[in-house]
């Protein structure tokens, strides 16, 4: 089957309006890009960020009238505020797998290795984690995962206990069982990332050392390590309850956080948790240490 894909870029006020006048004239799908490489951090509670140029991208099955929409576009919105109006057929694919042309397999502390399925990577000495595009945030690509899984692969995890606090794909707690941690909980509010994190647990064989919860069902207890790779101001807002979840003496790691909000996220545990020193990959960071 093949598509109509029109894609236009405008300002971040007029793309949200495009957006949905492209969807009331029939788009299947609209989807908001990045016009000019800018990047877009953590939004306030209830906001919505885009990007000041915006591409939007409208997909229409190919019976429909795309001069039509065109033309009722810009009778609808003003010609200056749309710029560089596209085209194009193309044809329906697996789009995941066609991803996975761009996701290769990656190793961490010369211990771990994350794959995609079929790039599997042996080595003495080393664990295998497989993992696909999916339903939730977490593929090891992404410097908060990344610093998170450095850190996992850097540490002796024999029989400790972990918890996932925000989960997503469960990459984390699957990583951890993998390199011999005795079990490993998750906890996200997203019911995708319970489903994506079971899948995984089950892909590599390691669901019978999972649990995964929703907030609301997790009862909360005190692990030897405690992963949260969120984002700092949930981090602040839930510092006493993530500080509450970790043994005395044991081990705690804070990701998501950009090198500008590292301070306030330190302020907000160091009541709690002896920091080591910060460890950062582009403009994110990670922080650990233990609990007093």
């Amino acid at each position: 089957m093949a598509w109509h894909q029109l894609s236009v870029i405008t300002d971040e006020n007029t793309a949200p309006l495009l957006a949905d006048f492209f969807s009331d004239l029939g788009a299947v799908s609209v989807t908001y890009m990045d016009a000019e490489d800018e990047p877009v951090y953590e939004p306030g509670i209830g906001e919505t960020k885009i990007w000041s140029n915006t591409q939007v991208v409208a997909l229409y099955e190919l019976d429909a009238n795309v001069e039509l929409v065109k033309d009722l576009v810009f009778q609808q919105f003003k010609t200056a505020d749309l710029r560089n109006w596209l085209y194009e057929a193309v044809d329906d694919q697996a789009w995941e797998r066609a991803w996975m042309e761009y996701y290769q397999p990656m190793k961490f502390a010369d211990r771990l290795w994350v794959c995609p399925t079929d790039q599997e990577q042996y080595e003495p000495n080393t664990v295998c984690l497989t993992l696909d595009p999916g339903l939730a945030f977490g593929t090891g690509t992404h410097p908060t995962t990344a610093l998170c899984l450095e850190w996992l692969a850097s540490h002796d995890l024999h029989n400790k206990t972990v918890i996932d606090y925000g989960c997503g794909s469960g990459i984390l707690a699957v990583a951890a069982v993998l390199l011999d941690a005795k079990f490993a909980h998750g906890v996200d509010i997203d019911p995708q990332a319970i489903t994506a994190t079971e899948s995984n647990a089950l892909k590599n064989k390691v669901e019978d050392k999972i649990k995964c919860y929703l907030p609301e069902q997790f009862t909360p207890f005190q692990a030897d390590v405690v992963l949260a790779n969120i984002l700092a101001k949930p981090l602040i807002d839930m510092s006493e309850n993530i500080c509450a979840l970790v043994a005395s003496g044991g081990q705690l790691v804070l990701s998501g956080i950009l090198f500008e909000q590292a301070e306030s996220v330190i302020s907000a545990y160091q009541k709690f948790i002896d920091f080591k020193p910060l460890v950062q990959q582009e403009d994110w960071i990670r922080l650990d240490g233990i609990k007093r």
